[in-house]
């Protein structure tokens, strides 16, 4: 397996991972207060849904040539790579809240029992829409990932592998516990992925529009590296930026 290879499991893993949680806290949340059936049921579908997504777009991409689909990849891989930096990178700095799993559990949980019952061929339907939205919502990120990553490298199934194994693992883990996984490091976990992310779309756009990477795809061992710390000098600077701010307005 080439390095490019394993980066790309490595990528489309964590990032399936932070993804899975965060939609895991909305299924066990409808599960346990409405209905569990609905809420798998409304899960498998939207499942079932990237799935189908994954498999009719992927082999459409890898039919574009060689330059317009790393420009294609570049450009989706930084829109997606940029978004998830940005949101780590200002938690890590304390300018933007943690995500808490117990939190948004608890949300979602009364947003649930303060809905009204409806029910559709047996069905809550209340329950169904929630879980099935939850879940397509938070894995249409994943799925461009999975996508890009995936026809890039010519190995969709490879990446869909590792998205499938990253759902299989929190699914066991959640399930198990039955409650919210709150001790995962998504926000560290995003903060990697956002880093892969915009290394990757980096090295791929400037190569589709005709810019050539003394060594080739070894250039990422400095490109991966440079992002991370500059990412991290970032936090730095914006943490001690509101570590001053905040000083000043407790001496007024």
């Amino acid at each position: 397996m080439s390095g490019a290879e394993l980066a790309l499991l490595v990528s489309v893993f964590l990032a399936c991972a932070v993804e899975a949680v965060e939609a895991l806290t909305i299924v066990l949340a409808v599960g346990s207060t409405r209905s569990w059936s609905a809420s798998l049921y409304g899960c498998a579908a939207a499942t079932l849904a990237l799935a189908l997504v994954v498999a009719g777009f992927g082999p459409a991409l890898t039919q574009l040539p060689i330059n317009a689909l790393r420009v294609v990849v570049g450009a989706l891989l930084l829109i997606v790579g940029l978004q998830w930096l940005r949101k780590a990178i200002l938690r890590a700095a304390g300018l933007k809240a943690l995500r808490d799993e117990n939190a948004a559990f608890a949300r979602a949980s009364a947003a649930t029992r303060a809905a009204g019952a409806r029910a559709v061929a047996g069905v809550d339907a209340y329950a169904f829409v929630v879980s099935f939205k939850g879940v397509l919502l938070e894995g249409l990120e994943v799925a461009v990932i999975v996508l890009t990553l995936g026809a890039n490298q010519h190995h969709v199934p490879l990446a869909a592998a590792a998205a499938l194994a990253a759902v299989a693992i929190v699914a066991l883990a959640g399930f198990a516990v039955r409650a919210p996984l709150a001790r995962v490091p998504e926000n560290t976990m995003k903060f990697a992925v956002g880093v892969m992310l915009i290394s990757f779309g980096t090295f791929w756009g400037t190569q589709g529009a005709g810019a050539a990477w003394p060594g080739g795809e070894v250039a990422l061992l400095a490109i991966v590296p440079g992002v991370a710390l500059a990412s991290l000098a970032m936090t730095l600077r914006l943490r001690r930026a509101g570590e001053a701010a905040a000083a000043a307005s407790e001496a007024v």
